[in-house]
């Protein structure tokens, strides 16, 4: 290691060492957390968004869609199944019709399920998914990739990972609340 005249070392170890700082801008830490507060605010708010349309109608059912009497469902049927983690999948099948005059490219549907004290134990919200084939398995679509024309029959089918346990046995509840449609 060199010395100076002082006998102090000098150098990479030392301490002595005069090293010239550099002024630091803080426009990207400015930049930065006006960044993250942005994205915080979004999420905040597209989950309170989320939230409200998950359960549209509060503890009741939504009111039905203008266009809803121009789509009765009927023939209904129930069916179970059980799936690969041994719990239960519930089916409801049916079908719709577009009696309107404007062809359906979306339907928004709420489904209830009642207790013994015809109290709504169970409320669903969900696209509505056409059957597209029956062999070798029934495959659903949504209703935008085959859309309603007027005049059209279509079955469809609803699933349900859990239905809850004071169900009354009964069929719930099909109310349409949402069509989208030209």
């Amino acid at each position: 290691m060199a010395q100076n005249g002082n006998h102090e070392p000098s150098g990479f170890l030392s301490g002595n060492q005069s090293v010239a700082k550099e002024p630091r801008s803080w426009i990207p830490w400015i930049i930065a957390g006006a960044a993250v507060v942005i994205i915080v605010a979004v999420l905040v708010v597209t989950g309170r968004h989320k939230q409200q349309a998950a359960n549209p109608g509060g503890a009741g059912l939504a009111p039905p869609d203008a266009y809803a009497v121009s789509l009765p469902i009927s023939n209904i049927a129930m069916s179970e199944s059980s799936n690969l983690a041994g719990g239960k999948v519930t089916y409801i099948d049916g079908q719709i019709a577009n009696h309107g005059s404007k062809t359906v490219e979306g339907v928004t549907v709420q489904i209830a399920f009642r207790n013994a004290l015809n109290e709504i134990s169970q409320k669903e919200t969900m696209p509505l998914m056409l059957i597209r084939t029956h062999e070798p398995y029934v495959d659903t679509q949504s209703v935008s990739a085959a859309p309603l024309k007027p005049g059209d029959h279509r079955e469809f089918r609803l699933i349900f990972d859990h239905v809850a346990d004071d169900w009354n046995q009964q069929y719930p509840e099909i109310r349409v609340i949402g069509v989208t449609g030209k």
